[in-house]
């Protein structure tokens, strides 16, 4: 053998513990990428789902008077529960980002199909807005919007869902056509002046956008149609506010910013005019009103007796913290609670807390960063080893 040339039997042994060396690198990275990947699912599987139970979860209808005499079965029988939500603003095809679309939209079918699945409902009521650009959207377009909802919002047989009408649908007073209406209310069933009794409880349904008083022909068929129900009517959904100053007097974490409350709300426009305000206290003398348009949370009390309840809007496009309104209503009572959503920012903020944590992982396992964990064990073995 000559001098400086190495044994076959070492060369070879050399090489086997290289290629298990390699495998074994090969497995470890393997497997921290495995755990990776699990914490990344687990991330997403809670904040795109789990987090909706934890938040809805907390929320139970709220308890009303019932009649003494019935047996507990027959009275909670009695008693609708309803869910009332507003401005959904589904993005169109000219102002909405794809993104924007898939976010907003996934966070309101999830919170939508989580509150069915824990609280089954008799009957749910959109306050109007269902769409961002129905006032001007074509027809392809107008399909688009309707088959992503009925997506969203399906629901099954056991719970009813009522539509209301509002300008971002159809278009304020003057964008307002017939044709326009007739095909908001061939997709969902609705007229203005719509009487719809469950469980003894009457509920109309009012296109508050042809509520103008100028005497046009829609105007005309709609205030008509409501004159011949206001003798029947004891809750009313619409979606413009009754006439009301401003939000100077709304309260409540979901109430209008600070800064917007002192704002005049402008009629016909914000708010519905004075005028067909006071008609419908005066035809129908209501024991509550719902709506919703502002995007934000309001209680009102009209002629010292009549509440309304402005619904805050249930995306995260309009605000931080959606919600909607649980009520538990009989003939002669009925009782409202508040259920939020979970708050955008804290799911941000989860999202961001996890990828930091991801990020130190890696570089940890990368050698580039000792975490305060790995320090100190280096330290003792260090101490040890003295």
């Amino acid at each position: 053998m000559k001098e400086g040339a190495l044994p076959l039997g070492n060369n070879f042994s050399m090489r086997s513990d290289l290629g298990t060396m390699k495998i074994l690198h090969l497995k470890k990275r393997g497997c921290f990428l495995l755990k990776l990947l699990c914490l990344v699912v687990l991330m997403l599987i809670f904040c795109e789902f789990l987090v909706y139970y934890v938040v809805i979860l907390q929320c139970h209808w709220p308890e009303v008077k019932i009649e003494a005499l019935r047996s507990s079965r027959q009275s909670s029988a009695s008693v609708l529960k309803a869910m009332f939500l507003s401005d959904t603003h589904l993005l169109g095809e000219i102002k909405g980002h794809w993104l924007d679309k898939l976010r907003r939209e996934w966070q309101m079918e999830r919170a939508f199909q989580t509150a069915l699945s824990l609280l089954e409902p008799d009957i749910v009521f959109i306050l109007g807005d269902v769409f961002d650009e129905g006032k001007w959207s074509s027809s392809q377009a107008w399909a688009d919007d309707v088959r992503r909802f009925q997506k969203m919002f399906r629901h099954p047989v056991r719970t009813e869902l009522m539509v209301v009408v509002g300008n971002h649908d159809i278009g304020f007073h003057y964008e307002m056509t017939p044709y326009k209406l007739k095909r908001f209310a061939k997709v969902f069933n609705f007229t203005s002046g719509k009487l719809i009794i469950r469980k003894g409880v009457n509920f109309v349904m009012v296109n508050s956008v042809a509520l103008d008083g100028d005497g046009c022909t829609i105007c005309s068929r709609a205030e008509a149609k409501l004159m011949k129900l206001s003798h029947k009517l004891n809750c009313s959904q619409q979606h413009y506010p009754l006439y009301r100053r401003s939000d100077a007097e709304c309260i409540g974490e979901d109430s209008a910013l600070p800064e917007e409350k002192n704002i005049p709300f402008k009629e016909k426009y914000d708010v519905l005019s004075r005028e067909a305000s006071q008609k419908l206290l005066w035809w129908f003398h209501p024991r509550l009103i719902l709506s919703g348009h502002t995007h934000s949370a309001c209680e009102v009390l009209h002629n010292g007796k009549i509440p309304e309840i402005s619904v805050p809007s249930f995306s995260w496009r309009n605000r931080n913290n959606p919600s909607f309104i649980m009520g538990s209503i009989t003939p002669t009572d009925f009782s409202l609670y508040k259920c939020f959503l979970p708050l955008e920012s804290r799911v941000v903020t989860i999202y961001c807390i996890a990828g930091a944590l991801l990020g130190v992982l890696i570089l940890a396992h990368l050698q580039l960063f000792n975490p305060p964990f790995y320090f100190a064990q280096h330290l003792i073995r260090k101490h040890k080893a003295v």
